[in-house]
C-alpha cells in the first residue's frame, strides 16, 4: 500500500494558473508562489459580484489514537461534490511544524484526498507562519526594549503577558529566564514561548476581515500591565505598523489544489485545543465568493474546534453554516468504549455500544443546541463489520440523522460522492435556526458554565481563586462582554484525557483567564493544558528524509 506521500508525488499537478482560472480568479488578483501555489489579493472579496455560496462545516467526534480522518474527509466531500457537478471549493488551514516533526504528522489529508503540494503544504508552505513568528517577537523585543530604555510606560515587569514563540514543539522553552548578562543585557525575568499556532497574532490573523481590521486588532494587544494595573497595548508600544508591515503577504489566501484539481485555499493555521482552530475568516470568505458549495473543517472534535468556529469564529464574521457533517469511524468508538488500539479488528458491538455516545453527544449539540442540518460521515475501514456499520445508522437515526459511508482514502471524490449528495440534500431541504451555546451579555463565568453544560455535557466548573481574581479584574477592565475561547484536552468531552465516551457528573477546573483583546475573545485554561508542546519520544522527524534530487520522504 502507497503512502500518503507516495501517492501525493504520484498524481500530476495542474499549474496554479489552470485552477485560478477554474475557480474563476482573474489574473489581477493572484501571483504564483512557484508552480503550484499561489497568493490571492483580498480584494477579491470587496470586488467580486458573486452571491456568496453554502457553507459546510465539517467537524468530528472525539480524537482517538485510531484516527478520524476529517481533513481527509473535508478534502474527499470537496471532491465529491465536483464530481456531482457543483462548484465547489475548499478552505482549511496550514499545518504547523510541531505537529508535523511530532506525533500527529502533517495536515494535508490522506490517501487520494489531498491537499498539494502536500510537502510544501506541511513544510514551511508560504512562510506564513514565520512571518506571524516574526511579527510575535517583534513585539515582544520592542517590549523588552521599552523597559530598558527608560520604562516611560511605567510598566511592571511582573506583569508582562506577551510571549514569544516558535513554529516547533519544545518543551525546553516552556518556562525560561531572560535578561541575564548584565545591564546591558535586558531586565532579568522569568519568561516562557508559545507554539507560534497559540499566539495571539495567529488568532489575530485568522479573525481579521482586512489589513485595516488587522491593524485595529494588533493595536489592542494586551501585553502587560503597569504599577497600577492599566493594560499596556502594542498600540502603547508603537509596534503595530511595523508588525503589520511583516504580515502583508502572509494575509493574503494561498490557493492550492486538491488532487482531483478542486481548487483550495489552505490559509492560518491555530490550534483548537488551545486555541479557535479555524483556517482565516478572508480565505472563507474568498472561497464562498468563488463557488457554490465551500467545504471547510474545523479542529478536533466538535466539543472544540466546531464549537469555536461556530461560537466564535461565526459570530465574529457573521457566518452561517448551511449544513454540519460530523465524521467518525467504527475503530475510533470502539476506543471510546474501553478497547485498546490492538483489539480493534474484531467485532464487538458491546464496546461500539459503550462508545457511541460519544457520537450521539456531538450530533445532538449540533442539531439542538446549534440548529444546524446535519449529517454523521462514517470513514468505512475494512475490518468494520456490516452488523457495526448498521448499528451506528440504527443508533443516528433515532435522533433523525442520516448515516453516509465514505470510502475518500482509498476512492478520492468517487468514495465521497455519497456523502456529497446527502450534503446538497441538507442545504438544499433543511432550514437550520442557527443560535449559539451562550450568549455575550452573561457573565465570563455564564459563558463558560454554558459550554461546559451545554457542549461538554458536565456538571459546572471549578473556579480556582487565581482565575476567579483573573474575572473580576477583566470584567472591571471591560472585557467581560467578549467570547470563551476555551483551551482543554482534545481527548474528552471534560478536562481529564482519561475520561472516554460520553462523561458525566463531571466539573471542569479553570485555572487561567486571559484577555486577548486583538482577537477579540478570552483565553480560558483548563486542566493540564499546555500552550507550548513537546516532541514524544520518538517524533516523526526522525523519519523524516530527503535525497539528493530533492525528493522528500517519510511525511504523512
Amino acid at each position: 500500500m502507497k503512502s500518503d506521500i507516495e501517492i501525493a508525488q504520484s498524481c500530476p499537478l495542474k499549474p496554479i494558473g489552470e485552477i485560478a482560472a477554474a475557480a474563476g480568479i482573474e489574473e489581477v488578483y493572484w501571483e504564483p508562489y512557484g508552480r503550484y501555489k499561489a497568493k490571492v489579493d483580498p480584494r477579491l472579496i470587496a470586488e467580486s459580484s458573486r452571491k456568496d455560496g453554502k457553507l459546510i462545516l465539517v467537524t468530528a467526534i472525539t480524537p482517538t489514537p485510531a484516527g478520524e480522518g476529517k481533513t481527509t474527509m473535508t478534502i474527499g466531500l470537496a471532491d465529491g461534490l465536483k464530481r456531482i457537478g457543483k462548484r465547489v471549493t475548499v478552505a482549511l488551514r496550514e499545518p504547523s511544524l510541531g505537529p508535523v516533526f511530532g506525533i500527529k504528522g502533517g495536515a494535508a489529508g490522506g490517501g487520494y484526498a489531498q491537499v498539494a503540494p502536500m510537502e510544501d503544504i506541511n513544510l514551511h508552505f508560504t512562510g506564513d507562519f514565520h512571518a506571524i513568528g516574526a511579527a510575535n517577537n517583534l513585539l515582544a523585543a520592542m517590549l523588552d526594549n521599552h523597559i530598558q530604555q527608560g520604562n516611560a510606560l511605567n510598566i511592571d515587569v511582573r506583569r508582562i503577558t506577551w510571549k514569544r514563540c516558535v513554529d516547533m514543539n519544545d518543551r525546553q522553552l516552556r518556562s525560561i529566564v531572560n535578561g541575564l548578562g548584565g545591564k546591558a543585557s535586558g531586565v532579568p525575568r522569568e519568561d516562557g514561548f508559545d507554539i507560534t499556532a497559540a499566539s495571539e497574532i495567529m488568532a489575530i490573523f485568522c479573525l481579521a476581515s482586512s489589513l485595516a481590521d488587522l491593524k485595529e486588532r494588533l493595536a489592542r494587544i494586551v501585553v502587560a500591565y503597569t504599577f497600577d494595573g492599566t493594560p499596556v497595548t502594542a498600540g502603547d508600544l508603537k509596534a503595530v505598523g511595523a508588525m503589520a508591515a511583516l504580515l502583508k503577504d502572509a494575509i493574503k489566501p494561498n490557493l492550492v489544489q486538491t488532487l482531483e484539481g478542486t481548487p483550495a485555499f489552505v490559509h492560518g493555521g491555530p490550534f483548537a485545543n488551545i486555541a479557535h482552530g479555524c483556517n482565516s475568516v478572508m480565505a472563507t470568505r474568498m472561497a464562498l465568493k468563488l463557488a457554490d458549495y465551500t467545504v471547510t473543517e474545523a479542529g478536533f472534535g466538535a466539543d472544540l474546534g466546531a464549537e469555536k468556529f461556530l461560537d466564535i469564529k461565526c459570530r465574529m464574521a457573521h457566518l452561517v453554516p448551511s449544513a454540519v457533517v460530523v465524521v467518525a469511524t467504527v475503530r475510533a468508538l470502539k476506543m471510546h468504549g474501553g478497547l485498546a488500539k490492538n483489539e480493534l479488528s474484531q467485532e464487538d458491538l458491546a464496546a461500539l455500544e459503550r462508545g457511541i455516545p460519544n457520537l450521539l453527544r456531538h450530533v445532538s449539540n449540533i442539531k439542538n443546541v446549534y440548529r444546524l442540518p446535519c449529517v454523521v460521515a462514517l470513514n468505512r475501514f475494512p475490518a468494520d463489520t456490516d452488523s457495526e456499520v448498521e448499528f451506528i445508522i440504527k443508533k443516528c437515526r433515532e435522533l433523525n440523522v442520516n448515516t453516509v459511508l465514505s470510502t475518500v482514502w482509498t476512492d478520492g471524490g468517487k468514495g465521497g460522492e455519497d456523502l456529497a449528495r446527502e450534503v446538497v440534500r441538507l442545504c438544499e431541504e433543511k432550514k437550520g435556526d442557527f443560535s449559539f451555546s451562550y450568549e455575550l451579555n452573561r457573565t465570563i463565568e455564564e459563558k463558560i458554565e454554558s459550554v461546559v453544560k451545554r457542549i461538554y455535557g458536565g456538571d459546572g466548573i471549578s473556579i480556582l481563586p487565581a482565575a476567579k481574581k483573573q474575572i473580576d479584574e477583566l470584567t472591571k477592565l471591560g472585557f467581560g462582554a467578549l467570547p470563551v475561547c476555551i483551551a482543554k484536552t482534545q481527548y474528552s468531552f471534560s478536562d481529564d484525557p482519561a475520561l472516554l465516551g460520553a462523561p458525566e457528573h463531571f466539573t471542569v477546573t479553570v485555572r487561567t483567564v486571559k484577555v486577548s483583546a486583538g482577537a477579540g475573545f478570552l483565553v480560558v485554561l483548563t486542566g493540564d493544558i499546555l500552550t507550548m508542546p513537546g516532541l514524544p519520544k520518538s517524533p516523526a522527524a526522525e523519519r523524516i528524509d530527503v535525497d539528493e534530487n530533492g525528493v522528500i520522504s517519510g511525511l504523512f
